[in-house]
């Protein structure tokens, strides 16, 4: 590679730099946005004024942590109530078992509710408003990821708005269940990467002076060994990770493309073999820092399990998981529905169980491996005992995108008019509703960003499609392999910010980089600016779904599109 190659990735460098001056404007625009986001969350966020779908288990999960140190069991009914019907009611005490409760999720997203619940209370607000503040914090990520893939403060309030207006990333800002917090994280960790990205190529071209690498045969390594965005990276992930496992595909996909642009930025500074030689010089470091630091913090997040080990080891360590042998076939059971007839060993057990506490460093390895057989009795929980299952609401995550089959996770179809503000004509009834649905609009054009995105990453060769692709198919396509269990279209959360990414990169394309006036950038902003406000106009026409307000029913028949919506 000649000198003009070397001193073409220097210009590049410094273009980026440039564009990524005036941050007290960019930041400024952020914080507005996001500012904007966390008052929509916030109003009326109480309602509906009872547990809504999941949130039966994790707010209770996470109220045990917070006050037990572990996830405990609790009781059907208290003083003839139902146990929902006591908290509601006020009561958090004399509810709780003895023992621990089987949990089939890491904990990292439950102590985040758990930090609501102990600033406001075991109530609605107390245990949702841990997802407000994470959802409108969300959003100020993805204006900054955003503006510093575009360099464009307008594309960064662009996407912002986007994120906020969108109607999944709304409802589950609202609602205590995990999958807002894996997303937030996800992101958080992407953008760290993409920080490293620019961290690391500009560094490199400090150490490597005004020569070339033509002569070199490995180029600058001690001064590269040290990444901190990766190790904050690797934090993120990590956290994502103790909140749901799936976090773990993306993690894989983005450490690939962490080891392809370092040896990347080590070829476009003259070093033959690059990406070979970045393997070692640049991957190694760049693993440890990344996964397993993540594989550090994912652990620290059992901490609480792990100090309460005992617990489990005599409650749990002789489930039927425990005992899976193999899968059975699908029979009806006493309730007349589909199950699986597994074969199971009854005499199987943890042999942490059986043996003698340990004491000291003892007994902290063998908390560690009575974990390691719960999370076998976890995953075969996840991989065998749902396969027959069926819920009015699975969808198959290969429609996700183009919004197959929302999920209604609080609904009333009986409000009689002239109660609770129904204005529907006599005999008639209105319905109120909270329905777990992307802004239609933001989704069907985000599906067509990432054909653009596919073919602009493959023909242009620009690294920034590359992470909005990367990050679509790496939160989504795994769960093709599990759709023969119940799963939902909510889980699709994760895809989300990378949708808006690859709609923010194809507008960024259209307007173009050059700020003067023309015809080609003038399009580009009434383009960009006019499917703004179709998102915003539709997030509106969908909002009284979306919030559980009172509607007639003709006007929620209305906004059921399509007969797999209903």
């Amino acid at each position: 590679m000649g000198p003009s190659a070397w001193q073409r990735a220097r210009g590049r460098l410094a273009g980026v730099e440039a564009r990524l001056e005036n941050r007290a404007l960019a930041w400024g625009v952020a914080i507005l946005v996001a500012g904007l986001a966390f008052g929509m969350r916030l109003w009326r966020l109480g309602e509906p004024d009872r547990f809504a779908f999941d949130e039966t288990y994790y707010a209770k999960d996470a109220w045990g942590l917070l006050n037990q140190g572990y996830v405990r069991n609790y009781q059907g009914e208290v003083d003839g109530k139902l146990i929902d019907e006591a908290i509601l009611g006020g009561r958090t005490q004399g509810i709780w078992g003895e023992g621990p409760s089987m949990e089939v999720h890491p904990e990292a997203g439950k102590w985040v509710i758990a930090l609501g619940e102990k600033a406001f209370g075991m109530d609605p607000f107390g245990w949702r408003i841990s997802a407000a503040v994470v959802g409108a914090l969300m959003v100020l990520v993805m204006c900054r990821l955003a503006r510093r893939l575009t360099g464009s403060t307008m594309l960064g309030g662009l996407a912002g708005l986007l994120l906020a207006f969108d109607g999944l990333h709304f409802v589950l800002s609202r609602l205590a269940l995990l999958d807002i917090f894996l997303a937030f994280f996800l992101l958080c960790g992407v953008a760290c990467i993409v920080n490293d990205r620019d961290w690391h190529r500009a560094r490199l071209a400090r150490l490597v002076g005004d020569t070339p690498l033509v002569d070199s045969a490995w180029g600058p390594v001690r001064g590269l060994l040290f990444r901190p965005w990766l190790v904050t990276g690797g934090v993120c992930f990590g956290l994502a990770l103790g909140t749901k496992w799936t976090a773990a595909y993306p993690l894989a996909a983005f450490g690939v493309l962490v080891w392809v642009w370092s040896g990347g930025a080590r070829r476009s500074f003259g070093l033959r073999h690059a990406r070979v030689r970045a393997m070692l010089v640049d991957g190694v470091p760049a693993f440890a820092q990344l996964v397993l630091v993540a594989f550090v913090v994912y652990v620290a997040s059992w901490t609480g399990w792990l100090v309460h080990a005992g617990e489990y080891e005599e409650a749990l360590s002789s489930t039927q998981y425990t005992g899976f042998v193999s899968e059975g076939e699908c029979v009806e059971g006493e309730d007349g529905e589909l199950q699986t007839n597994n074969v199971t060993d009854d005499s199987a057990t943890w042999p942490t169980a059986t043996e003698k506490d340990a004491s000291g460093l003892g007994e902290v390895v063998q908390s560690l491996r009575s974990l390691w057989y719960y999370h076998q009795d976890v995953y075969t929980f996840h991989t065998h005992y749902l396969n027959c299952s069926s819920h009015v609401y699975q969808s198959q995550p290969s429609g996700w995108l183009v919004l197959n089959r929302p999920v209604g996770v609080a609904t009333d179809l009986d409000v009689a008019p002239g109660t609770d503000g129904c204005d529907a004509p006599a005999g008639d009834t209105c319905y109120r509703q909270v329905l777990l649905i992307g802004t239609p609009i933001l989704w069907w054009g985000g599906c067509l960003a990432l054909l653009a995105a596919a073919a602009l990453w493959v023909g242009t060769r620009d690294w920034r499609f590359g992470v909005a692709l990367t990050g679509t198919l790496s939160t989504w396509l795994p769960w093709l392999l599990y759709d023969d269990r119940p799963i939902f279209f909510f889980y699709a959360i994760a895809c989300l910010p990378f949708l808006v990414l690859a709609i923010t990169l194809v507008l960024g394309k259209m307007i173009g980089h050059s700020r003067e006036p023309s015809g080609r950038r003038t399009t580009g902003v009434v383009v960009a600016g006019s499917f703004l406000v179709l998102v915003v106009l539709n997030f509106a026409y969908f909002y009284p779904l979306l919030s559980y307000e009172v509607i007639p029913r003709g006007d929620w028949m209305d906004r059921m599109w399509f007969h797999r919506w209903i």
